[in-house]
């Protein structure tokens, strides 16, 4: 096939490799990509990839059996419109059914509809309208724009003066949401979803804050492993309950709306003492979950993308996954999620690459006129490693990472160690 993955992340990295892995003969394409993908071999052109009308120019000009979307802006921009009323296979929702990501007010009322078990939560518009709502809550409160915010928009905290800065920050762009708090373990997992059916991944947990012991402020994803050994009546079991409970109502009643859902359906979930609740739904691939998961996959992705793009998943099993466990560290830039400090040099690439098991995904590189590599972003790169049991592959992860070299570069030390004893 040939195939237009967009996007300019690891993500996009992930699902690159993936793609690469399964079949020489298909013909890839990553615009915009990044310098870790064309180091693949990939051609990844410049192409503003959040713009409807140039993504459908670029597609009709160049004739993609398939376009995947990576990050949720484009989504929830309209890129799969055009491309879909077209007839081109396209695997992620249109703007409509985007929303679930894209507005979380939203994606609440489709919960709420669909009977999937949340927490409760309220709309306010004004510090005013939130005190009381806060104190009904009580505290942690949590608090979350409504609309996109690059992982700015939520915040959770036991000082209420803080979540009232939040939502008159945010307020002024629209709805913010006062949630419950929920406490237990989180899991990410992923369904492929073609509009009526869904097909489900392998459940991961991701580390969202930037220090060890989980500490400190919030980012897009410091780690990741997969699977889960500790959910409650093993992995299958729990796959069952929420492809039965959350991911299947969700999609059947998009689809009831007139707004069916296409694409990959993120389901963040969190396992408390009354039960598994979802927390938040995204419209695509999370990262850095997706680099484990897939690292995982051994049924052809591209098979999945083109069945979900197609209205065909009914006609396929569920995706197989290796025995062997997972573990993503990433690297990030000094001063990450806060200002971050960019282009220094990135040594020891190659021999972290030469780690039994270990594979990189790039977020933000870039190459120098000698072939060297500079960092241009907060995450910068994940280092991906596989092994016979979590033990083996957390030591080959963090082999590998300790022969990096980011002057100020950062990551956490306690990825996977839970499970790891």
């Amino acid at each position: 096939m040939k195939i237009l993955v967009l996007g300019p992340g690891a993500r996009e990295h992930a699902i690159v490799r993936a793609l690469l892995a399964e079949a020489a003969e298909h013909e890839i394409v990553c615009a915009p990509g990044n310098a870790g993908i064309a180091a693949e071999g990939v051609e990844t052109p410049e192409l503003a990839y959040t713009d409807p009308e140039a993504v459908a120019a670029f597609v009709r000009d160049r004739g993609f059996d398939l376009v995947v979307v990576g990050p949720e802006a484009p989504l929830v921009a309209g890129v799969a419109d055009p491309l879909r009323a077209a007839g081109v296979p396209v695997f992620g929702p249109d703007a409509a059914a985007a929303q679930l990501e894209g507005s979380k007010a939203f994606a609440k009322r489709i919960m709420d509809e669909a009977g999937v078990p949340t927490g409760r939560a309220a709309r306010v518009a004004s510090v005013e309208e939130a005190g009381p709502v806060l104190d009904e809550f009580g505290a942690p409160y949590v608090v979350k724009a409504d609309g996109l915010a690059a992982g700015k928009g939520v915040l959770v905290t036991e000082d209420r003066a803080a979540a009232l800065d939040h939502v008159a920050t945010w307020a002024p762009h629209g709805e913010v949401l006062v949630e419950e708090f929920l406490d237990g373990q989180e899991v990410s997992l992923f369904f492929f979803a073609d509009g009526h059916d869904v097909l489900p991944l392998t459940p991961a947990q991701d580390y969202k804050r930037i220090f060890d012991g989980d500490a400190g402020p919030n980012t897009g994803g410091m780690g990741a492993y997969s699977p889960l050994p500790w959910l409650p009546g093993g992995v299958d079991a729990f796959v069952e309950e929420i492809t039965r409970t959350v991911a299947l109502p969700t999609v059947r009643r998009l689809e009831a709306e007139g707004t069916p859902f296409s694409g990959l359906l993120y389901c963040g979930l969190i396992v408390t003492s009354k039960g598994v609740r979802v927390i938040e739904f995204n419209a695509r691939f999370g990262d850095p979950e997706t680099q484990v998961v897939l690292a995982r996959l051994e049924s052809p992705l591209s098979r999945y993308l083109l069945a979900s793009a197609q209205g065909a998943l009914a006609e396929l099993p569920a995706p197989e996954f290796s025995d062997e466990p997972a573990v993503i560290v990433v690297v990030a830039s000094e001063g990450y999620p806060g200002d971050v400090t960019t282009g220094r040099e990135l040594t020891g690439l190659d021999t972290a690459a030469e780690v039994p098991g270990v594979h990189l995904v790039h977020a933000a590189t870039a190459r120098t006129d000698d072939g060297g590599w500079i960092a241009t972003g907060g995450r910068v790169l994940g280092v991906v490693a596989r092994g016979e049991d979590f033990a083996a592959a957390r030591a080959r992860a963090y082999d590998a990472v300790d022969r990096i070299g980011l002057e100020g570069g950062q990551h956490r030390t306690d990825i996977a160690a839970r499970v790891a004893n």
